[in-house]
């Protein structure tokens, strides 16, 4: 007998990891890049830090920059209401404009003024990019901005909504598109088929208002993706294929610090963080170590090596050792921060609101600030970046309400 579901777990494998493989070349292909671990060992962070170009963008957005082979995708929100989406490609090399599209949206577009309906981060399998806004609209492309399929998740699902905004971004594992719209009424997690946009699967999940993003954690290479949501419940592993719940860890997590998966470790934003080992019987993950001083407030940590780094709301950068979550050296970096830190190599690269983009070099005995650049930001229309910074070779990408800028040597 034919057996689909383990045809398809079969082939998400396959897919899954050629993926990550190729991503990690230069590829930043979603929300903090390959694997969301907001990590790259080829990319090299400068150090003598200049804007290599800028290119002005049509509308508002938090959603970081992702680049797939020599291109730059963004999305924005645009009109009176944010009701205009757009998807922007730009060359990489020269910030030249490449194509546009925009879309009209079908749900709400109400988000508190420091957001935007531009939130989430979009995400790409190298063929294909898929966007999701606030208004919960997901829309696919290819890579030359033709239109796939579009989703107004808004006329299935009425009552989904969030007076803040939504945030979470998709990410695609194999042929799914895993997209969770969480919130205090109507909150459920979707399993879309990237070629057709229809439902491979639908999990009701927690009527709280949730902008964490989904992971992929893999017991090893051979084994099939799970993928992690994340809620203020905590965190439950899902079969990616076909949304089967797999385990659960009910301890609580936070709905704005999305976690981080390294070396088949979950660094869960849980009570400070929390090192969780997922296992695959379907008993609940066993709790490495837990330390509440590495409290990570909003913002996403780093893994680096052995280590682990949070920014707090003081914008404090901590280190701790991420085998054992013994807490090392601290470093004040100018803040505040709303966008994450993300790391090329030793290097760990943030962004403060206020434009002061900053490089530590994390193998220096107590952290040391190596770099520093402040982006032309425009204080009369309150210019602020909010966004995650993206890497790709010798550069970093950056995108406020108004710029996309290049950072390189």
């Amino acid at each position: 007998m034919f057996h689909s579901h383990t045809f398809l777990r079969s082939s998400l494998i396959t897919v899954y990891c050629s993926l990550i493989t190729c991503a990690f070349s230069a590829d930043w292909p979603q929300f903090r890049g390959p694997g969301s671990a907001a990590y790259s060992a080829d990319a090299v962070a400068p150090v003598k830090p200049k804007i290599d170009w800028s290119a002005s963008l049509p509308g508002r957005g938090l959603a970081s920059p992702i680049i797939i082979g020599d291109k730059v995708y963004v999305t924005c929100s645009s009109g009176p209401g944010q009701e205009r989406l757009h998807v922007i490609c730009f060359k990489a090399s020269d910030g030249s404009k490449v194509w546009e599209r925009q879309l009209k949206a079908t749900g709400r577009t109400m988000a508190h003024n420091k957001s935007s309906v531009a939130a989430c981060t979009p995400c790409s399998d190298g063929k294909r990019l898929f966007a999701l806004w606030s208004s919960n609209d997901l829309a696919a492309f290819d890579l030359d901005g033709n239109l796939l399929w579009l989703r107004g998740l808004t006329i299935d699902y009425p009552n989904a909504s969030n007076s803040l905004g939504m945030a979470s971004s998709p990410i695609v594992v194999g042929e799914t598109v895993v997209t969770m719209i969480e919130n205090d009424s109507e909150s459920y997690t979707l399993g879309v088929d990237a070629n057709t946009g229809r439902n491979l699967w639908k999990m009701e999940r927690p009527k709280s208002a949730n902008w964490t993003s989904p992971l992929v954690w893999q017991a090893d290479k051979n084994s099939a993706p799970i993928t992690l949501l994340q809620s203020s419940k905590g965190i439950v592993g899902v079969d990616a294929a076909t949304g089967s719940r797999l385990w659960e860890y009910e301890e609580g997590a936070s709905t704005m610090s999305s976690g981080v998966v390294m070396d088949g470790v979950v660094y869960a934003a849980s009570k400070g963080i929390t090192a969780l080992k997922p296992k695959t019987n379907g008993e609940a993950p066993e709790q490495i170590w837990r330390s509440e001083q590495l409290n990570p407030s909003t913002i996403s940590p780093v893994v680096v090596g052995d280590h682990i780094f949070t920014i707090n709301s003081a914008g404090v950068l901590n280190e701790a050792n991420r085998l054992t979550g013994d807490r090392g050296w601290k470093l004040r970096l100018t803040g505040p921060f709303s966008g994450s830190p993300v790391a090329a190599g030793k290097n760990i690269v943030a962004v403060s609101e206020k434009g002061v983009f900053q490089v530590v070099d994390t193998t220096a005995a107590e952290g040391a600030v190596v770099a520093t650049l402040q982006l032309p930001l425009n204080a009369e229309t309150k210019e602020l970046v909010l966004s995650t910074p993206a890497l790709s070779g010798k550069h970093v990408f950056v995108r406020t309400d108004s710029t996309l800028w290049r950072i390189g040597e």
